[in-house]
């Protein structure tokens, strides 16, 4: 059985999903693909993971970096597995480049390639927003570049954990 939870966010409405032990889905009303990941039937319960994932909220909104995480199973190919588990070992108040993830992937999978657009693609489909960070991946040049949300809410983001206007680009490695 899948269950849903609302909560209200300086962001907007959230909607997050699980399975009653993992986080399966995180979506900012109206973003592109919303509820892409939720299944057909479900029921809205306010259950303990909800409550642990409104404390992390409750924390990040504060512009603290929260010292827990919640458990999360997105639901995704293997290849989109790889690149959000990536995504999450992005430090809380950095940014990195879409090339740099798609080099983290090769470097993790016998340098499998890949491009920066498959990757691109990859973190548009992240089921579970702010909590694995796709807001923290930037344009080579540091542009400020998609985000499912939206820019805005992007920016927003990025505001939260300090991170300068200029999006300069910090040396990530795992």
């Amino acid at each position: 059985m899948e269950y849903i939870y609302k909560m209200q966010s300086p962001v907007g409405a959230l909607t997050v999903s699980s399975d009653g032990v993992n986080i399966l889905g995180l979506w900012i009303e109206g973003q592109k693909y919303f509820s892409a990941t939720l299944g057909g039937e479900f029921l809205e319960r306010r259950l303990p993971i909800f409550v642990e994932v409104e404390r992390w909220l409750e924390k990040y909104f504060l512009g603290k970096e929260p010292d827990f995480m919640p458990s999360l199973a997105p639901q995704g190919s293997a290849f989109q597995k790889t690149i959000w588990n990536i995504l999450c070992k992005i430090p809380y108040g950095q940014t990195t480049t879409y090339s740099e993830i798609a080099k983290q992937y090769e470097l993790q999978n016998k340098n499998k390639r890949t491009s920066a657009r498959a990757t691109g693609n990859a973190i548009s489909h992240n089921p579970i927003s702010i909590l694995i960070p796709c807001h923290r991946v930037i344009g080579k040049n540091g542009d400020l570049t998609g985000y499912a949300g939206g820019l805005d809410i992007k920016r927003k983001f990025l505001q939260i954990e300090k991170i300068n206007e200029t999006y300069s680009i910090k040396d990530f490695r795992i």
